[in-house]
This record gives C-alpha cells, sequence and structure tokens, in this order.
C-alpha cells in the first residue's frame, strides 16, 4: 500500500515529486480523483480548500476528476474512483470523512482500490488514515457529535502510526511539540507532527519523511 498524507496538499514540488514517484509515472500520465467530502460541512472561508486544488492543478496531471462520495450514489462514484491512479482526500472535518466513508461504502473497498492506487490525504484525510481519529480537533469532533450524532472515533488504520497536521500553524495551537510529547506516551504508535511543507511518504509500511519545512517523530 502507497499513501502520501500532509499537512496542504502539494504544497512544495519536494512533496509533489514524492507524489509521482508513488505513482510510477510523470503527472501528465497520472489521474487524480479529488474526495472533497470532509470539506462540506466547514462553515468557513474556503481560500484554503481553493489553493490545495489549486497546487493539484498546476502539475499538468491528464486528468483530475472531484467526486463526493457524499452526494453520488456508489455505482457512480466507485467507477470515476476506478479510473484514477491518486484517491486524493480534503481537508476539512475529519469526523465527517470517516462518517461519509463508512456510509458510503468505500470503507470496505478501500482496500481492493489501494492495492493499485495512492491514497494521498490533506490535513483531515491524513488523520483519517490513523488508527483512530483522536489527533483531530476534540471540540470540533465533539459540535460534530451534537450536530449529527457520529461520535466514532475509529480511523481507516490503514497505517500503523499517527500524524498531526499543521505543525506550529497559528490556526492550530494544539500542534506543538510540547502538546504533542503528551499525547504520545498514550498512543503505543510513532507520532508525527509534520507541518505545512512537510509530507510521509509510506509504502508498505515503509516511513519516509519528505520536508521542505519542520516536523517532529515522538
Amino acid at each position: 500500500m502507497k499513501l502520501l498524507l500532509t499537512s496542504s496538499g502539494l504544497k512544495n514540488q519536494t512533496i509533489a515529486a514524492a507524489l509521482f514517484e508513488l505513482v510510477g509515472k510523470p503527472a501528465a500520465e497520472t489521474s487524480i480523483a479529488f474526495i472533497p467530502t470532509s470539506m462540506n460541512v466547514e462553515d468557513s472561508d474556503k481560500g484554503w480548500f481553493i489553493d490545495d486544488l489549486a497546487n493539484i492543478k498546476k502539475q499538468g496531471c491528464r486528468r483530475v476528476d472531484v467526486v463526493d462520495i457524499s452526494a453520488l450514489p456508489r455505482e457512480v462514484w466507485l467507477p470515476r474512483l476506478e479510473k484514477a491512479d491518486v484517491l486524493f482526500f480534503s481537508g476539512g472535518n475529519t469526523a465527517h470523512l470517516m462518517r461519509w466513508l463508512n456510509e458510503s461504502g468505500l470503507v470496505a473497498r478501500l482496500p481492493e482500490l489501494l492495492q493499485t492506487r495512492v491514497y494521498a490525504g490533506i490535513s483531515a484525510g491524513s488523520i483519517a488514515t490513523n488508527p483512530t481519529i483522536e489527533l483531530s480537533s476534540p471540540e470540533r469532533r465533539a459540535e460534530y457529535a451534537r450536530q449529527f450524532g457520529y461520535t466514532d472515533t475509529r480511523g481507516l488504520n490503514l497505517v500503523q502510526l499517527y500524524v498531526r497536521p499543521h505543525l506550529n500553524s497559528p490556526h492550530f495551537p494544539t500542534a506543538r511539540r510540547e502538546y504533542l510529547v503528551e499525547i504520545a506516551k498514550d498512543l503505543g504508535a510513532p507520532l508525527y507532527g509534520i507541518d505545512d511543507n512537510t509530507a510521509l511518504k509510506i509504502v508498505d509500511g515503509n516511513v519516509e519523511v519528505v520536508s521542505e519545512g519542520e516536523y517532529v517523530v515522538l
């Protein structure tokens, strides 16, 4: 299984190069299915979302499709995911993403799809691969549970580690080394804190950090 876990997508060319190395072909021959579902519930300015899509577009890929698994029936979204080399999961609300991964049925299809495709995540899309989603904002999870009744904290468990995006970002005050040090004591697995210019490139459980920024491993 091949994964690229990021805070802010293809923020720099080091991260972009890592993605196409995982795919095994150049951008001009690569098809991406971008799943925006996790951002749907966010009541905020979506400039960051537009920037993330723009950074993908400027790579010059053969095809970039946008496939919302919460808005389409399986017989529509599944063939479109099957056409892609990369399944790229947006940032946003991790609980909302996990809810729809389960409700859509994609969670059951992912193991087969990822035998021949790369999983790429942005923020919430990266946290979703963890054994649990407990590294996402507890306040946002509590608010989401209040609104929608979704309390499940299980992640996809695609990796035997935890990734916490947006290290040292002013927008995420708990994404700090001192906070992560305390959390790491109880996780029972490595914890990677990555900033917006860093990604984890993972092949069959082997982790490589690709970075033009800062990260911590605990």
